[in-house]
């Protein structure tokens, strides 16, 4: 199956009836659930897919602890009706992308008898809104149950805890899986492709073409289009702005700050949720690819394309996970850090900004302007990312096309690399690789990794599981162009050990060579 550049530009010789701007989360969720209603799809991405939020997530398919804490607290049905959306698509998430997805058990430190019982109540009514699609039952820990459990915790007055379960995914391969369903069923994708105009009709003012340039050509199109969504995360009010200056923004963005250390610093596959801080912040430590993460901050911010950590940001995170490892780290094992900004979404008619971001609710809402048919898709949360595009799609169809809704179709579509899962790790574990090659390719590439084994099988550095033959793979098969697609997003792993990704760069630059 090939996804790459010319390809896609063959496609743009046909009409289209959809233009879905923006290739993060939420505009594959709907490229994919479009294409499967029968419509003709084009996606463009400014940068490569999922560059921002979609692939700087903390890495968690979960429905919320500290959301439903809130709506228990303040009695708010929004927050309960987002968790229960959230835990109840967590599944389906794991369920159609097995080998980018599954489950993850998390600790909740007690620290006095009340927390015991508080926490596990909380955990009990986690599990009772998941009900069926729950993933495992939570249940409480007495301390030696703790220690035994994860010896790498600080246990200086704890006096038991609650483990449950959510899900652990690669957020930007996972985006990467949805772009190759949606095209594998027809539709149009393209990456480093920008938006310049939209073209209106002279009576209505609706949109009725796109122009957009290409910028690895520098050709520029434009295109006709019955519908255009606005699928751009935190850049949804630039969009709107050019569809209606006339608009209002609505979005308002919040940092979330990660690090990430060694794997000896918090060893074994249990996450620790750290669910108190001085300023109110929920702090999670996750084993995750052979490193461990610790993550997130939540704090307004401005928009930026390459937002970047603060010393304090570090400082902050390094003093929360010493307080809890008995392991302690400072800034020097630092291995790589990054900041995902997340969209969030104001009320309509605020008049002012909220500058309490962890306030606002992770729901997303459609919004479809009057004058121009513009359909936004604006805010959300990645565990939420079909329901979103089924949304969206209902109120275009309703709003826009003047027809009911189609059936949306993604529920149990299974993504690209999900398909002969036994077969598949059977033929790689066949292969006679080293254990670590054959591990993060079925981890990377799921039933498409026995399509490498015909390739060189050449280690490209001695510490890292990466093989020679998948760089033009992810060139011919993957829309990669340069080495921070393959680096940040396809392998992801600049984001988890900086210095061994430059020297990956260094070693072999002539791979991506203009």
């Amino acid at each position: 199956m090939a996804f790459n550049r010319p390809d896609q530009l063959q496609k743009l010789e046909a009409p289209f009836d959809l233009c879905i701007i923006g290739g993060g989360a939420s505009g594959a969720g709907v490229a994919l659930d479009a294409t499967l209603r029968g419509y003709r799809v084009l996606l463009i991405e400014k940068g490569d897919f999922a560059t921002q939020t979609s692939s700087k997530s903390t890495k968690l398919v979960h429905g919320g602890v500290r959301y439903l804490e809130q709506a228990v607290k303040k009695l708010d049905w929004q927050q309960f009706k987002m968790v229960y959306k959230a835990l109840h698509e967590r599944k389906v998430l794991l369920q159609n992308a097995p080998f980018l997805a599954h489950p993850l058990a998390l600790l909740t430190p007690c620290y006095t008898w009340f927390d015991r019982v508080y926490y596990r109540i909380g955990m009990w009514v986690y599990d009772l809104i998941a009900g069926r699609t729950n993933l495992e039952p939570s249940r409480g820990l007495s301390q030696r149950q703790m220690r035994d459990l994860c010896p790498s915790l600080e246990m200086h007055h704890v006096r038991g805890g609650v483990l449950y379960y959510d899900g652990q995914f690669n957020d930007a391969r996972y985006a990467l899986a949805i772009l190759q369903a949606a095209e594998a069923a027809g539709a149009c994708i393209l990456n480093y492709a920008t938006l310049n105009s939209f073209v209106h009709s002279p009576k209505s003012l609706k949109i009725k073409e796109v122009c957009w340039t290409d910028l690895l050509s520098g050709q520029t199109y434009q295109i006709p289009i019955k519908a255009v969504v606005n699928a751009t995360g935190p850049f949804t009010d630039h969009v709107r702005a050019l569809a209606n200056p006339k608009l209002k923004p609505r979005m308002k963005v919040s940092r979330g700050a990660h690090i990430v250390l060694s794997a000896d610093f918090w060893p074994g596959a249990t996450a620790l949720l750290i669910p108190k801080t001085d300023d109110g912040r929920v702090i999670f430590v996750i084993p995750w690819r052979e490193y461990v993460l610790v993550g997130t901050t939540d704090d307004p911010d401005s928009l930026s394309e390459s937002p970047e950590i603060l010393p304090a940001e570090v400082d902050y995170l390094l003093d929360y996970f010493n307080r809890y490892a008995t392991k302690k780290a400072t800034q020097k094992d630092v291995h790589a850090t990054f900041v995902g900004q997340r969209p969030l979404l104001q009320a309509a008619l605020d008049s002012a900004l909220s500058t309490d971001t962890k306030s606002l609710v992770r729901d997303h809402e459609v919004e479809i302007d009057g004058r121009s048919k513009l359909v936004s898709i604006m805010g959300g949360k990645w565990t939420t990312y079909r329901v979103m595009a089924a949304d969206t799609l209902n109120e275009l169809e309703r709003e826009v096309l003047h027809k009911s809704p189609s059936v949306c179709r993604t529920q149990d579509h299974t993504l690209v690399g999900g398909y002969e899962n036994e077969k598949s790790r059977y033929l790689v574990e066949a292969a006679h690789l080293p254990t670590d090659i054959q591990t993060h390719l079925w981890a990377t590439y799921g039933s498409q990794a026995f399509t490498l084994l015909t390739r060189d099988l050449t280690r490209i550095h001695p510490e890292l599981p990466y093989v020679a033959g998948e760089l033009d793979y992810l060139k011919t098969h993957e829309m990669a162009t340069c080495w921070e697609d393959v680096l940040m997003r396809r392998w992801g792993i600049g984001l988890r050990n900086a210095r061994l990704a430059e020297e990956i760069k260094a070693n072999k630059k002539e791979a991506f060579a203009s």
